[in-house]
């Protein structure tokens, strides 16, 4: 953690707990609402070192951080899991990512050029030439979950350095531990402590950072709610946010059903189900309804729930017990509106067994709104039309997925849902580093993924030169 620099800023104190045992295990020292001016001290002398640094030095930085934590790769999944109760095979996956995200960054920053403009392509402007570049935004802050604790973070601090910018990064309260070792590893590979500062807190210092004028651009990822505070906080300033959603799964007769079925239960149930492309609703052709349904159940029950660094477990707490309530209690409602619970439906701390629902109201909130949760629900169709329009109906949406060979109804699924990205004979949450990312409809801003997240984070430069006649 930046010490030299946030040490006035540190004057409280944060304890991080394991949430598969309750233990504590951290206390740290957090910043409070009058101390924000010093971590934008710190950024503005760090901004003013990254606009000096070359492209090169910037790959070298972030190429030597993918490094460092490829080499602490068991350290790094072992802190994720204690801090987020991420299984540790998760956890591995997650840390394997990260040194992606950074790699992919460090050769976009060299690709960070702009283009010839033809300015004699407009009558009177024969004598003219130039050139646009593309410079470095300003302070970016950074604000992160705690479902993915390390490689959400590296998706917004790798284009953020890679594009020459400073950074105030305020990880998740919950799972802070990730985002200090990997601020550590910045420094360790020559990072100027000014360009990174990790500011530890709770929504107030959030805020109080949101509103500054000197923030350049708001990046967050996390809830809905915060995420419209923080767009009427932050003024005028460039925002990207990425909501949540409620990924719809439409699964056609003619799929191959044994590829839909594994695919699904992993993108359901993965990190305890706390995944905003996690599969939420599948759809299913009346035609093999039944054999998928069984199907799915008997996977299901076979996913082992526990310790999160055994290596044998599949699913292991969410983040607090808080909310393991309150999708029990979303799962109460449900059923006492007509839903069934297949399997799971049992709770015990903030370990809450994998459910499977059918016969869902439509109108109920663990249909309408973003679960979040190891719940799954599961319906049948008949009409592919109907059902695309029932997949669309949620005002918020990252991925969708459908299983099917026939390209022509692939095709009118693509066509039919308004997501952000469609996932066809995969899960969901399928992910690749490097891809644009980000929702559509209500709250949809920007796109994350390397080479997207770095055009949001820079801006472009203009260099007009004008020849005279003689």
């Amino acid at each position: 953690m930046n010490l030299e620099i946030n040490k006035s800023i540190l004057t409280a104190s944060l304890a991080v707990i394991n949430p598969a045992t309750g233990a504590v295990i951290a206390n740290l020292p957090t910043a409070t609402n009058g101390d924000v001016e010093s971590a934008i001290s710190a950024a503005q002398i760090g901004l003013k070192k990254g606009r000096r640094m070359s492209r090169a030095r910037r790959a070298e930085i972030l190429l030597e951080t993918a490094k460092l934590v490829n080499e602490n790769a068991e350290d790094f999944a072992q802190t994720i899991v204690r801090e987020s109760g991420k299984t540790i095979r998760q956890a591995a996956k997650e840390v394997m990512r990260c040194v992606n995200t950074l790699t992919l960054s460090a050769e976009e920053a060299k690709r960070l050029t702009g283009e010839i403009i033809p300015f004699d392509s407009f009558a009177g402007s024969e004598n003219r030439h130039g050139y646009f570049t593309r410079e470095p935004l300003g302070i970016i802050l950074a604000i992160t979950p705690f479902n993915d604790p390390l490689n959400l973070i590296a998706h917004k601090l790798g284009p953020a350095l890679a594009g020459g910018n400073s950074v105030i990064l305020k990880p998740s309260a919950l799972t802070p531990l990730s985002a200090i070792k990997l601020a550590e590893c910045f420094y360790e590979a020559g990072l100027p402590r000014e360009m990174l500062t990790v500011v530890i807190g709770g929504s107030q210092i959030g805020d109080a950072l949101v509103r500054r004028n000197e923030i350049r651009m708001v990046s967050f990822t996390g809830g809905s709610n915060t995420g419209e505070t923080i767009s009427h906080a932050a003024g005028l300033k460039r925002t990207a946010m990425d909501l949540g959603g409620n990924a719809p799964v439409i699964i056609l007769s003619d799929c191959e059903i044994e590829l839909a079925v594994s695919s699904c239960v992993s993108g359901a149930f993965w990190a305890a189900g706390q995944n905003c492309v996690g599969v939420q609703r599948i759809f299913v052709h009346q035609e093999i309804y039944e054999k998928f349904l069984k199907m799915f159940v008997a996977e299901t029950k076979k996913l082992r729930c526990g310790d999160p660094m055994d290596q044998a477990t599949d699913v292991g707490p969410m983040i607090t017990e808080t909310e393991a309530i309150r999708i029990e209690q979303w799962v109460n409602e449900a059923i006492a509106s007509g839903a069934t619970a297949m399997c799971g439906h049992n709770r015990t701390g903030a370990f809450y067994a994998p459910t499977i629902l059918v016969n869902v109201d439509p109108g109920s909130k663990i249909n309408c709104e973003e679960v979040f949760a190891p719940v799954v629900l599961i319906s049948g169709f008949s009409d592919l039309d109907e059902v695309i329009l029932d997949a669309d109906k949620p005002e918020f949406a990252l991925h969708a997925a459908v299983f099917s060979n026939d390209i022509s109804n692939i095709q009118k699924v693509i066509d039919g849902l308004d997501v952000g990205g469609i996932m066809v004979n995969d899960s969901s949450d399928y992910r690749f580093d490097g891809m644009p990312f980000g929702g559509s409809k209500r709250g949809s801003m920007g796109r994350e993924g390397v080479k997207f997240a770095l055009e949001e984070m820079t801006q472009t430069k203009v260099v007009c030169y004008n020849h005279s006649s003689s």
